[in-house]
């Protein structure tokens, strides 16, 4: 009968063995109490939401309000109609049956003026006193459409300030039977315009017979 062999196990061998046991029983241990730590911060998150909950109520996100495009401007509004009335009010204040002789003082010159304005301004108006600050030309225009725009411009020429203004109206040479017709119109219409405070012949240098030094009332 043939005797057993055991197997030998040196003493060292023993230690090191022992040593990795223990180590290996340690880190268990040290990722046992980690994951039990990081079980308790979150269970204590969890109750904290839960207070937070219970204490508010159900939340609701709040929608976003779409911003309101911004408004463009108006353009201002228009009374069209009361500028066309305001166009045939013009037409129709100026009558080419009006007798200006009777209304206006006249000079050996042809100038006119208002009752109350003094010779002596008639007089700075021909020496040119006054800075001409706008000028109209009737040349070529018909009688009716010389007469809208005379209207338009003394209108526009007082709402703007303006004291001294210039008129051409032509001498009438390329008219038929060479006569002047828009030379005498024009005086009797600038009289029955209430802009008007006088008017003279230009000096030949600015016209002459074939235009009208206009002055106007102050504005207001």
């Amino acid at each position: 009968m043939k005797a057993t062999l055991k197997p030998v196990v040196k003493a060292g061998s023993l230690d090191e063995l022992t040593s990795i046991r223990a180590a290996l029983i340690e880190q268990r241990r040290a990722a046992e109490a980690k994951l039990a730590t990081e079980r308790e911060l979150a269970a204590a998150e969890r109750r904290e939401r839960n207070l937070f909950a219970n204490a508010v109520g159900q939340v609701v996100p709040l929608r976003r309000a779409a911003h309101p495009a911004p408004e463009r401007p108006r353009p201002p509004p228009r009374a069209r109609q009361r500028e066309r009335d305001d166009a045939a009010v013009l037409v129709e204040a100026i009558s080419d049956g009006f007798d200006a002789e009777s209304l206006l003082d006249t000079d050996d010159a042809l100038s006119f003026r208002r009752r109350g304005v003094g010779a002596d301004v008639v007089r700075k108006l021909r020496r040119g006193v006054w800075v001409l600050q706008g000028e109209l030309d009737l040349h070529g225009l018909r009688r009716d459409e010389a007469r809208e725009r005379l209207a338009t411009f003394l209108r526009d020429a007082a709402k703007r300030g303006k004291r001294c203004v210039r008129v051409v109206h032509g001498k009438g040479h390329g008219s038929p039977g060479k006569e002047p017709v828009l030379k005498g119109k024009v005086k009797s219409w600038l009289v029955q315009r209430n802009e008007v405070l006088a008017f003279t012949y230009a000096r030949p240098a600015d016209g002459g017979h074939g235009a009208l030094i206009v002055l106007l009332r102050p504005g207001d």
